[in-house]
């Protein structure tokens, strides 16, 4: 914190909950209570029947209800920590995300599941590399453009320098193999560098060498093309390629428009693979209907116009900063709903994204725990600076006669 802005903190006449901005914690606790039910609900068939569960029904349930405990705890600790400080050591976090993606590679380091080198085991919870690299990656880049804000407008220099070090970024997210996150991160920095005022042509340059690049990717990578062209027609092999599409597509159609009930769900019934984590909102829609489905995007939606707000709120009080690391934080929140909600409908092709807040995933949930804590740091001190305003000795008005012409 600066001391600029320091007694004006102390000098604040809001009280502890006038400063909290309650509409986005209530949201934000909503989404995590769904998401322990609806994990609880779709794991329990699957737990009590697996060996690797040890036939426990309960096993991904307890397990989810860890990490959320975690989560909070790691929120708690997060949103006592002051803006200026992630600030100042945002080139700390480009060395330790470089460091970490780096070291997921190494054999024996990183840990392979499902043909992707994603994880690090720390004996107590598996860490996904690319989970913490996003949020690295925004504080890193809501700093860059906080600082560079000129250069970012004057040419090249300063439009080349963040493509670079987004271009590693994304290199060694593909070497995992991870296309999913790539891609939000792509869309994340990119956004990042529209709100920070880059070049409306830039903007667009950016933006077609990033399509092209993942486009070619997706084209080179034989797997990656065989899901493109299931993708197109999932019936024509609903038992291979198109197996775990068809079957999410068969759990929309069983909830029609009310659902069949918490609980009552057939396609987690060792139907649908990964219900539990990337398609649990599959399983969501089979037990809640379209209804329920549209009231989990309604609670996203609102999550991400609250926190744009207080992006908004940040940036009138003339906090770059903060307004751009959290406009990031909502483009990442709604990208990653949207591609879990268009993969799990066949709106997208099949990628592996958790749905934020409700998926299994340790490293997920604690990752969004800690975002949704910078965001309300972030909106805890502007609330002091609007306090503090507010107590400022106001000058008299003079009244000024204005003459009479006659």
């Amino acid at each position: 914190m600066s001391t600029a802005t320091a007694p004006l903190y102390q000098s604040s006449n809001l009280t502890l909950g006038q400063r909290i901005d309650w509409p986005l914690l209530c949201l934000w606790f909503a989404l995590l209570s769904i998401g322990l039910v609806m994990v609880s609900s779709a794991s329990i068939s699957f737990s009590a029947a697996s060996k690797f569960t040890h036939n426990d029904a309960w096993y991904f349930a307890k397990r989810h209800g860890i990490y959320l405990l975690m989560g909070l705890a790691l929120a708690t600790f997060v949103v006592a920590i002051p803006i200026s400080l992630w600030e100042k050591y945002s080139g700390h976090f480009l060395i330790f995300t470089l460091f970490l993606l780096v070291i997921v590679l190494i054999p024996g380091i990183g840990r392979r599941v499902n043909g992707s080198q994603r994880w690090i085991n720390l004996g107590f919870i598996m860490v996904q590399a690319s989970e913490i690299a996003k949020v690295c990656a925004i504080m890193f880049f809501a700093s860059f453009f906080a600082r560079r804000y000129q250069e970012l407008h004057s040419g090249w220099q300063g439009f080349l320098k963040p493509l670079m070090i987004m271009g590693v970024f994304v290199l060694l997210m593909l070497c995992e193999p991870d296309f999913g996150s790539a891609v939000v991160l792509c869309v994340t920095v990119i956004s990042m560098m529209f709100i920070a005022g880059v070049r409306i042509w830039h903007f667009l340059l950016l933006i077609m060498i990033a399509a092209s690049g993942m486009a070619a990717v997706a084209i080179l990578s034989p797997y990656r093309m065989q899901r493109l062209v299931t993708y197109l027609d999932p019936w024509a092999d609903p038992l291979k390629g198109g197996y775990q599409l068809t079957q999410s597509l068969i759990g929309f159609g069983r909830g029609e428009w009310t659902g069949l009930g918490l609980g009552n769900s057939l396609q987690k019934l060792f139907f649908l693979p990964e219900a539990h984590t990337d398609f649990i909102f599959a399983i969501i829609a089979e037990e809640f209907g379209l209804i329920g489905a549209i009231v989990i995007v309604g609670l996203f939606a609102a999550l991400v116009a609250r926190i744009i707000l207080v992006a908004k709120n940040n940036l009138a009080r003339g906090k770059i900063f903060s307004a751009l690391a959290t406009f990031g934080i909502a483009i990442l929140f709604s990208f990653q709903v949207f591609v879990n909600v268009g993969v799990s409908s066949g709106l997208l092709p099949t990628k592996g994204l958790t749905l934020p807040f409700i998926s299994y995933g340790g490293s997920s949930l604690l990752i969004c725990c800690a975002l949704m804590a910078f965001v309300l740091r972030a909106q805890w001190e502007v609330a002091g600076l609007n306090g503090a305003e507010s107590l400022a000795p106001q000058k008299p008005e003079t009244t000024k006669r204005k003459a009479v012409i006659l």
